[in-house]
């Protein structure tokens, strides 16, 4: 891979209110490795196309943020977020997984309040294995009346004693990506406009009582 270190970058946004960040970038490009089981009863959820363009950190990305919403109102029965896919190597920036923190936000045009860990902070967990497709487990259900969320990553440590993550060789932005960083939620910045994070949630659909059928209930009767 080709190695472009990059100082107080500044992206152009349409957004008001955007400021330069401070990336250490890797360059690409990046087939995801498709290293994640299928579950029975479950759906992944996803904005990226599968293939990254770069693989980026913060060099003060200690307490910083980057995720996806998510609006699962449309499939009411999958309320039960199984797991969180995302896209990450060990080989860079220091050869070795450090390890990130997950959270579930409430989302209601922006990021709001951290809904899981219910206990706050952050899920810490660290990855193993070669580069490729990660995942985070959840299970955990939406609280009643909740559709809409965002699932998102803590870089957690500075540069270079940190995981990268990885925005998709998309140029057209979803506008599903956002970033917490400097004390603020915003649409993810990106690099050279690359903008949509590579971050998946994977749903469960929640248990039901199986139908009693027209046999059994026939023989209440005759």
């Amino acid at each position: 891979m080709r190695r472009v270190i990059r100082f107080a970058a500044a992206a152009a946004l349409a957004a008001a209110g955007a400021w330069a960040t401070d990336y250490a970038v890797e360059g690409g490009p990046y087939v995801s490795s498709a290293g994640t089981p299928g579950y029975d009863g479950t759906r992944e959820l996803k904005w990226d196309s599968g293939s990254g363009r770069w693989v980026l950190d913060w060099y003060t990305g200690g307490g910083s943020w980057v995720g996806n919403d998510f609006d699962i109102s449309t499939i009411r029965t999958y309320r039960v977020i199984k797991a969180v896919r995302f896209d990450s190597m060990p080989d860079w920036p220091n050869g070795r997984w450090d390890g990130f923190r997950f959270g579930i936000y409430l989302f209601g045009g922006v990021p709001g309040k951290l809904l899981w860990p219910t206990s706050g902070g952050g899920y810490f967990f660290k990855p193993t294995g070669p580069r490729g497709r990660k995942e985070a487990p959840v299970n955990w259900a939406l609280p009643a009346g909740v559709t809409s969320f965002v699932a998102a990553m803590e870089q957690y440590y500075n540069h270079p004693n940190c995981d990268p993550y990885l925005v998709d060789n998309n140029l057209s932005f979803t506008g599903h990506s956002w970033q917490y960083y400097g004390g603020t939620w915003e649409l993810h910045v990106g690099y050279q406009g690359y903008r949509n994070v590579m971050l998946r949630v994977v749903v469960e659909e929640a248990a039901a009582v199986a139908p009693t059928s027209l046999g059994r209930v026939k023989a209440l009767y005759y």
